[in-house]
C-alpha cells in the first residue's frame, strides 16, 4: 500500500486521535472557511449562503439544516455551496449548546420565564415514551419561536463577517494575480 502506516496504529492512538486531533480542531474550521472564501461567486452570493447555512443551523430542525439552507440560499439567489458548507456549525459540539438557546430564547419571548420550563431529565422521561403531545406545549413550541429570534441575528452576524472576509479575500487574489503577471509579462 502506498500510504500505508510503517507501525500500525493502536487502539489508544486512535483513541487519542478521535477524542483530540493531532493537528487540533481549528484546522478543520480554518479548510472550510478558506473553501467558502475560494468560491468563484460575488461577495454577496457568497455571504447570502453563510448567512443561510448560519440560520439554518439555529433551528431544532436537526437532520433538515442542509436541506433548509439549500432552499433559503437558493430562494435569495446565495451560493449554494457555501450554504451547505456553513450548516457545519451545528455540530454535536455545538447543538446542544444551540437547542439550550433556541428553547431559553422561546420561554423569554413567549414570557414563561421559569415557569413552563423543564428540567432536563423531565424532557428525557417525555423524549422516552414519545409523548410528542405533551412535549410540544412545553418543550417543542419554546424552541421553535425561539430558533426565530437566534437564527435571524446568527444570520446577520455571519452575513456581514463572511461578507468582508470574501471581498478582502477576492481583492488580495486579484493583486496577487495582478502582480505575477506583471512580474511575467516583464521577465
Amino acid at each position: 500500500m502506498l500510504f500505508r502506516r510503517k507501525k500500525p496504529a493502536t487502539w489508544s492512538g486512535k483513541l487519542r486521535e478521535f477524542l483530540w486531533p493531532r493537528k487540533g480542531f481549528s484546522r478543520g474550521l480554518r479548510y472550510l472557511s478558506i473553501r467558502v472564501l475560494r468560491l468563484a461567486s460575488s461577495p454577496h452570493s457568497i455571504a447570502v449562503g453563510v448567512a443561510a447555512g448560519a440560520a439554518s443551523s439555529a433551528t431544532p430542525f436537526v437532520g433538515f439544516h442542509i436541506l433548509i439552507a439549500l432552499a433559503v440560499a437558493y430562494l435569495l439567489s446565495g451560493n449554494l455551496i457555501a450554504a451547505g458548507i456553513s450548516t457545519a456549525l451545528a455540530n454535536p459540539l455545538t447543538i446542544p449548546f444551540i437547542l439550550a438557546a433556541t428553547y431559553e430564547v422561546g420561554l423569554i419571548v413567549l414570557g414563561t420565564g421559569g415557569s413552563g420550563a423543564l428540567a432536563g431529565q423531565d424532557i428525557l422521561h417525555m423524549l422516552r415514551h414519545l409523548e410528542l403531545s405533551h412535549l410540544w406545549e412545553p418543550v417543542l413550541k419554546p424552541m421553535l419561536i425561539g430558533s426565530v429570534p437566534v437564527a435571524a441575528a446568527s444570520a446577520v452576524v455571519f452575513y456581514v463577517a463572511a461578507f468582508y472576509a470574501a471581498k478582502l479575500f477576492q481583492s488580495r487574489r486579484q493583486l496577487r494575480r495582478q502582480s505575477k503577471l506583471q512580474t511575467h509579462t516583464a521577465g
